[in-house]
């Protein structure tokens, strides 16, 4: 029932969170990010939650290949 947002943040922020969240982000060594809890205050849904969030970050420059090769792809199809 909980939802975590994650977002970076500029070099020297450090970590803003809550103290469930800051625990789960600084164990698995992220420095800058902002974060905002939804829904549930539970401790352990909350960091339950942030684990579940960081295992689905992307990497920005394989979603941005995905995204450049979709788009060349729909220009294919249309140009036919």
């Amino acid at each position: 029932a909980a939802k975590v947002l994650l977002k970076p943040a500029r070099l020297g922020t450090g970590v803003i969170a809550g103290s469930s969240i800051r625990a789960v982000l600084e164990a698995a060594g992220i420095k800058d990010v902002l974060s905002k809890s939804l829904g549930s205050s539970n401790r352990v849904n909350v960091a339950r939650a942030t684990m579940l969030a960081l295992t689905q970050l992307k990497n920005p420059k394989e979603e941005l290949a995905k995204r450049k090769s979709a788009v060349k792809v729909e220009e294919a199809v249309t140009n036919d």
